[in-house]
């Protein structure tokens, strides 16, 4: 067996103890990792190139239930076991699955380099079905989580818009119900939904995005967002076209979709969530979008004409599927930062066997001080990451649900760093490669797929910079939310995500006295 390459594999791949992984998830990991390798990875290349994965990869993974692991933990044990899935590959009992198993999942998912294979078989299940799951009603679940968990039906996940991007709370795509009440009719206009991936040193084209937000935040400094996009004008319009590129879209039968409920204007407080049929729907119409990174990933153009779907297929209480949208976040963050690291480390590692074989000047690349200086500070940048992410993945294995939500800001945080250390480590894969980290054939090819591989994480330039903010104002909210409590003398170990949520009395808020004041009633100070 040939030695391991440095950088290839994360500490506890590498005969290294590690404080997180149990033998369950070392035996999780033996399990699946050749049956990915060989059910996708070998050909993973190949299908890249084409731009499409082969209908029947999608099959065999659901008939070995490896679609079911890309699903949030603790997986839903009650329906899988009434669907006959008490177990998943290897062995390992559902009940036992947790986020660890989920990381070493999505790790290897994306152990080829390339994150669109993968993203085109696991995207849907893992942030569309999550929303069913949690918050469908039980007639919907009966009606749909049978085909959807057992891999005979797909679906994806629909949010952002051209006209919101990031501002989920801008969606203008809207629901209104029948005259008979019986259904939603859906109009609109939507934009596509990325998951894994990372980049290297986009066009200069994408810098020039970064003019654009910038300039809207200007603008909403002055102007109201209504008076900027007058669209809800244009919704009372009987027959407009919904249109949606959606990754997975052009497979499945149904999108977990974002719409206003509510009037114009009415932000965050006026979405709901929605099942939308797809598939063969009156009103529907799909076709297949050629994009640049994954071209796999099935990113579809859909175009959705007064669409009537049954008001059974509303996603928890109207209004409210801004909140809903927020509790997959940690998951869908978390998987991100697991396949860029991932990426990140392929490309490094690819770097490594390079220089150590090719020659210049006389001597192997290896040798040269500053090629080894590059190779250490991308290297130091990954591994500290690896540390992160392991970290992150075992708190969610520890917190209750209502305590994990708290780790929004910093998992924004940690997507945004995976993004960062995958250029790193792109970039000096890239330059050490030379000429040949630009041909598209031969020993440079992952490198130049992944010089351009467009991401939600760094292109345009102002995502991450967006995570941050997010972050802060996250930690300044959970300070600001403890302070009070503990100054009010409430509950000190009361959660940051209940603090917030207003759930406890807002008379405690009050700034309270000095606190000599409450020893001395005498205390005069303010």
């Amino acid at each position: 067996m040939p030695a391991q390459i440095p950088f290839s594999e994360p500490p506890y791949l590498s005969s290294l103890p590690s404080p997180y992984f149990t033998p369950s998830h070392r035996k999780w990991q033996a399990a699946i990792q050749p049956f990915i390798q060989s059910h996708l990875h070998d050909r993973a290349v190949e299908w890249d190139v084409s731009g499409t994965v082969p209908p029947d990869v999608f099959t065999t993974f659901s008939q070995a239930n490896m679609i079911i692991p890309a699903l949030p933990a603790p997986l839903p044990v009650a329906w899988l076991k009434k669907l006959g899935i008490p177990t998943l590959l290897g062995g390992l009992p559902v009940e036992e699955f947790d986020a660890l198993h989920g990381y070493i999942f999505n790790d290897e998912m994306v152990r080829s380099g390339l994150a669109g294979p993968g993203a085109s078989l696991t995207t849907g299940m893992a942030f569309g079905v999550p929303l069913i799951l949690k918050f469908g009603s039980e007639e919907l679940k009966e009606r749909v989580l049978p085909d959807l968990l057992t891999g005979r039906k797909r679906a994806c996940i629909a949010i952002t818009e051209p006209d919101a991007g990031s501002d989920v709370a801008g969606i203008v795509t809207s629901a209104v119900k029948s005259a008979c009440g019986k259904f939603w009719v859906v109009n609109g206009s939507k934009k596509w939904y990325v998951s894994f991936s990372g980049s290297l040193s986009p066009p200069p084209s994408c810098f020039i995005l970064l003019f654009f937000p910038v300039f809207f935040l200007f603008l909403l400094s002055f102007y109201p967002l209504s008076s900027l996009f007058p669209m809800h004008s244009f919704l009372k319009r009987k027959s407009l076209i919904l249109k949606t590129r959606i990754t997975n879209g052009i497979w499945s039968d149904y999108a977990a979709m974002a719409v206003r409920t509510g009037p114009p204007g009415s932000g965050a407080a006026g979405i709901s969530l929605m099942v939308v049929p797809l598939k063969n729907h009156p009103g529907v119409t799909m076709r297949r979008l050629s994009v640049s990174g994954q071209a796999t990933g099935g990113t579809t153009y859909i175009e959705l004409d007064d669409v009537r779907v049954p008001v059974e297929n509303i996603l928890g209480e109207e209004n409210q599927g801004m909140r809903y949208i927020m509790t997959n976040f940690n998951h869908e963050r978390l998987a991100v930062a697991t396949g860029t690291t991932r990426q990140a480390r392929v490309a490094l590692s690819a770097a490594f066997e390079y220089v150590l074989k090719r020659e210049a000047f006389g001597k192997a690349l290896i040798e040269q001080p500053v090629v080894r200086h590059r190779l250490a500070k991308a290297g130091a940048l990954l591994e500290s990451l690896t540390a992160w992410v392991e970290q992150f993945a075992y708190m969610l294995t520890k917190l209750p649900h209502d305590k994990a939500e708290a780790l929004g800001g910093p998992t924004a945080l940690l997507k945004a760093q995976a993004g960062m250390v995958f250029k790193e480590c792109a970039d000096t894969a890239v330059l050490l490669f030379g000429g040949n980290g630009f041909t598209k054939t031969g020993q440079g090819q992952l490198v130049e797929s992944e010089l351009w591989s467009f991401s939600s994480i760094l292109c345009p330039p102002s995502v991450p910079q967006a995570c941050r903010v997010l972050t802060a104002a996250s930690t300044v909210q959970c300070f600001t939310a403890r302070s009070w409590a503990l100054e009010s003398l409430v509950v000190p170990r009361m959660s940051c995500s209940t603090l917030l949520s207003g759930s406890w009395s807002r008379s405690t808020r009050r700034r309270p006295r000095c606190w000599r004041r409450r020893e001395d009633p005498d205390c005069e100070a303010v």
